[in-house]
């Protein structure tokens, strides 16, 4: 609901037909559809049978993927594999023509997660009231995707030899320079050097070590590691904006639960006597050997050491080269892991349904059901080893072809990915920001663009922004990073905000000059930025949230009609190309009639009035069951005199 509401809002400046980045370029076949649908997967390429062009049929998409999901969110018998199948449809179609813009690793896991949900959730509304043994095995895909995001988001801060993160000191870094940061962030940034070094090495240990408790036979280290990912992701929502990414690792990290420790069952222990107390005892030694293992080696491989201060020191321990060979072992121990744990619940589904289903028939297709789930999980366990084994060249070569070979042909359907979030830190000397300045005379004066979200004005406050995406906002920190030649995208939005394009603008924000009408000249200024310092004469005392520096210019000065501007815009078809046109008015009109009455709002209060609604309407049909259940059971009980 998050991923579609907030992309919904964006959809017109991003793709509309004068957007920065129109969508029906990516659709060069739309007078043929079918032939287009197969091309790009993409339900946009049948715009033409609903009426309308390729942006508006995009807000009717994301729209649709916005309503669908708070019915599912709201009334859970909706949520069917029917219901995960339209919704991954729908992101898909987005996707395909979302272009830079939708090129994030939370948009693929989103993808690929989406498409296990139409595993795991039941066929029909009324399995909801039933469990089946392939719960087992389609959970377990959830599990392994969890695995794979956060052992290779791990891996990766350390094989990109940043040496910050070797140096475990690029959490500073990352509270400054992140694209997005919160007011926490800020705070954070100014505590002391070894406290940052420490929640580093605790990072790394969630991260690289506790994922391989996931599949540890013992059900307290799944706990265990269920609530330290639970931890992190925390924290980077209280100091980092990234949208629903956190909301959707936190929602895998159910996975890793079960119905006991959920409160919906009782422990069922079937053995007796000396059978139990051998279980309950080897449980509680391979429990403590788990812990004991993983504090010492995070004491080894870190160096942790108690000061006299009353601090704790870190030091990396491992060499580069004694981490790579680590590595060569690791992942196809972790492969082997996964598949044995693979093979065990394949094998504990098959068994239930054949000895606890009761009657032939039901036995026969319950079994069958099973089988075709298990060769399903089997099969996307095997597709997610080529993406998953990048991070291990050798371990990758050995990936039997077969998976190879389904994995290349399903690739456009982005059922699982490569994931590796916060590579390297950037902005070792302040963040760059790529500030947009327009004026009326080329000799100045130049007044600056405000973007609603991203650091511009020295005195803005970090927003909280989650779980909405500003992705214009996103793709101006990926601009500060290059040149303009490297982003094209951003020679688009020059020329939209000269040209005065109203859904553009929308964009910018409400306080921004130039709203109104737009500047005869736009240049881009490269300015360094970094915190104030809090604790003299910063943001503590006079509202001061940045200082900066101007570094030089980000590219020429442009006006609407530049020719080498419009020659390169002609060039890479973002001007001088025309959507279908739109047939169906009323349609049309209705859907502006919808976007006019969502605007009023700003996104994020949107979302999360969406979310606070739906949370609204649950907890009065839980009141109403609870009320209805009382009066059943009172009058259950009344007595002969009628009292109860």
């Amino acid at each position: 609901m998050f991923a579609f509401g907030s992309l919904y809002l964006q959809v017109p400046g991003l793709y509309g037909e004068k957007g920065v980045l129109p969508a029906h370029t990516q659709l060069p076949n739309l007078k043929y559809p079918k032939q287009c649908f197969f091309d790009k997967l993409t339900v946009l390429c049948f715009s033409s049978y609903v009426g309308l062009n390729v942006s508006y049929m995009m807000e009717l998409v994301a729209l649709v993927g916005t309503i669908l999901s708070f019915i599912g969110l709201v009334w859970k018998s909706w949520c069917t594999a029917m219901l995960y199948l339209l919704l991954w449809g729908g992101y898909l179609s987005l996707y395909q023509v979302g272009q830079t813009f939708l090129w994030f690793q939370w948009d693929i896991l989103l993808l690929e997660i989406g498409f296990l949900t139409i595993l795991v959730a039941p066929v029909s509304r009324r399995g909801w009231s039933e469990y089946r043994p392939r719960n087992l095995v389609t959970m377990w895909l959830v599990r392994w995707a969890l695995f794979r995001l956060m052992f290779a988001s791990g891996v990766v801060k350390l094989q990109s030899s940043c040496p910050t993160w070797w140096g475990l000191t690029a959490l500073p870094l990352h509270y400054e320079s992140q694209c997005l940061p919160t007011p926490v962030a800020a705070l954070m940034y100014f505590l002391p050097g070894w406290w940052h070094k420490l929640c580093v090495v605790a990072t790394f240990v969630i991260e690289i070590a506790i994922p391989f408790m996931f599949f540890s036979p013992v059900r307290a280290h799944r706990i265990f590691s269920c609530y330290s990912q639970l931890l992190l992701q925390v924290m980077i929502i209280v100091t980092g904006n990234y949208n629903f990414f956190n909301l959707l690792t936190m929602t895998l990290c159910l996975s890793l639960m079960d119905d006991v420790h959920l409160g919906y069952q009782h422990v069922k222990d079937l053995s007796f006597g000396f059978i139990s107390y051998v279980k309950s005892t080897s449980s509680w030694l391979l429990k403590w050997v788990g812990y004991g293992a993983l504090a010492y080696y995070t004491m080894a491989y870190f160096s942790l050491r108690f000061t006299p201060q009353g601090t704790i020191e870190s030091t990396m321990a491992v060499s580069r080269s004694e981490f790579d060979a680590w590595m060569s072992r690791a992942v196809p121990l972790s492969i082997a892991i996964g598949a044995f744990s693979l093979i065990i619940t394949v094998a504990e589904a098959l068994t239930s349904a054949l000895f606890e289903v009761r009657g032939c028939l039901d036995k026969f297709g319950v079994f069958t059901t099973t089988f075709v789930y298990s060769a399903a999980a089997i099969a996307m366990f095997g597709i997610s080893l080529v993406p998953y084994t990048s991070i291990d060249r050798p371990t990758n070569q050995r990936v039997w072809v077969g998976f190879r070979n389904l994995y290349e042909r399903s690739a456009d359907l982005q059922l699982t990915s490569s994931y590796g979030l916060f590579r390297r830190m950037t902005g070792v000397e302040g963040r760059p920001e790529v500030v947009l300045e327009g004026s009326n005379s080329i000799n100045g004066p130049w007044t600056e663009y405000q973007f609603p979200y991203k650091p511009g004005n020295v005195n803005q406050m970090p927003p909280f922004v989650a779980p909405h995406q500003p992705r214009l906002d996103w793709q101006m920190w990926f601009a500060s990073l290059g040149t303009y030649h490297q982003n094209p995208w951003l020679i688009s939005l020059a020329y939209r905000l000269l040209a005065g394009q109203t859904e553009v603008v929308a964009l910018l924000d409400q306080t921004s000059p130039w709203r109104q009408s737009p500047p005869k000249y736009l240049k881009a200024s490269k300015f360094i930025y970094s915190y104030a310092d809090g604790n003299t004469n910063g943001w503590s005392e006079n509202g001061v949230w940045w200082k900066r520096k101007l570094e030089g210019d980000y590219h020429p000065i442009f006006t609407v009609d530049h020719a080498p501007l419009v020659e390169y815009l002609r060039k890479i078809g973002t001007i001088g190309t025309m959507d279908i046109p739109a047939t169906n008015q009323p349609f049309q009109q209705v859907l502006q009639s919808i976007r006019a009455y969502v605007g009023i709002l700003d996104p994020c209060i949107f979302l999360w009035c969406l979310c606070v609604t739906a949370c609204v309407i649950m907890w009065t049909k839980r009141s109403r069951r609870s009320v209805s259940s009382y009066r059943h059971r009172s009058f259950r009980h009344k007595g002969k005199d009628g009292r109860t």
